[in-house]
């Protein structure tokens, strides 16, 4: 810290007004990361939440971590946090299809999406007394790079992990509908088959069966069976659940048989796989030209023509002697 005085000292020496808006700049980071600080200790210390947390402790229902880290952060949370009710939706959402469907989910995401905010240019101010021959303005260009990168950090986190449930969700859905198939044309009804499935599908697939686990357990809650299926194609957010689900409501509606409806839709979905693979081989080729342009062609043209340049040289030497 003594450094960073003694630098910030000399550089006012130097620079005068610049070196203002950067003390202005340190002394609005500081004041930042003190309010988080606080707002995170005075959530530890908030009589309201010790008691709820004492009453929770009283009925042997202990609070997650989770849980008190959210309550911890939600002071916190609040700055980063957008007043577009859109907005919210669309992260809550989001966080769903990640998996994450948790009440303090949201508030644990941009709680932590703040402390990295803060932290990150924080921890660069820290470090600059390691890098002695960096300039004041390089410095803070380092510092809104790290916090910039602390706000999109957190949104390519999100995105990955609802990339790569669904890629698990789409990976298990063939086997799952060849299995719905068979147990519904073996007589099970819907609910029955759904459980069934589910347990087959634990330890090969177990994002996709605990998503059909969650729609058995809301059929024997009492939600009736249209709806649960609706959730299920909300909570994963894939067209091809989304579909299935259409079809079956449309089944249940109707009153047709959904074996059969599950057996259109199952050949119609193979269909739509070779078809999906077709156009992905051909692309291929177009893709492909891009390698061969840049990697390719240069050593094959050095291979095939290098000979005869390198004997072009060796004439004109001759000719020039």
């Amino acid at each position: 810290m003594d450094a960073i005085l003694i630098a910030l000292q000399d550089f006012l020496g130097d620079s005068g007004g610049a070196g203002l808006l950067i003390v202005a700049l340190a002394a609005a980071a500081a004041f930042a990361l003190s309010m988080g600080l606080s707002a995170f200790v005075m959530g530890l210390i908030d009589p309201i939440r010790r008691r709820i947390v004492q009453l929770g402790s009283e009925n042997n229902e202990r609070p997650s971590a989770a849980t008190t880290m959210a309550a911890n952060l939600s002071n916190f949370a609040a700055f980063v946090t957008p007043r577009s009710e859109r907005e919210k939706k669309r992260v809550e959402r989001m966080l769903i299809h990640a998996g994450y469907r948790s009440p303090s989910a949201r508030t644990l995401y941009y709680g932590i999406k703040a402390l990295l905010i803060t932290t990150l240019p924080m921890a660069v101010l820290l470090a600059s007394p390691l890098l002695p021959r960096i300039t004041t303005n390089q410095l803070m260009l380092f510092a809104a790079i790290a916090g910039y990168f602390g706000w999109i950090g957190c949104s390519m986190w999100l995105d990955r992990q609802v990339a790569k449930r669904q890629r698990a969700l789409r990976a298990g859905f063939p086997d799952a509908l060849d299995l719905l198939v068979v147990c519904v044309e073996s007589g099970l009804g819907l609910a029955p088959a759904l459980a069934r499935v589910a347990d087959e599908l634990a330890v090969s697939h177990p994002a996709l069966g605990e998503e059909l686990a969650l729609v058995n357990a809301e059929m024997r809650a009492g939600v009736e069976r249209g709806v649960a299926l609706k959730n299920l194609s909300e909570r994963t957010g894939l067209e091809d659940i989304r579909g299935m689900t259409a079809l079956l409501v449309q089944t249940m509606r109707f009153g047709t048989s959904i074996a059969d409806a599950l057996r259109v839709y199952s050949e119609e979905f193979r269909d739509k796989r070779t078809q999906a693979a077709e156009e992905i081989a051909a692309k291929i080729g177009t893709k492909m030209i891009f390698p061969l342009v840049l990697f390719l062609f240069p050593s094959f043209f050095l291979v095939v023509i290098g000979p005869a340049v390198i004997g072009l040289i060796e004439v004109f030497s001759q000719l020039g002697k």
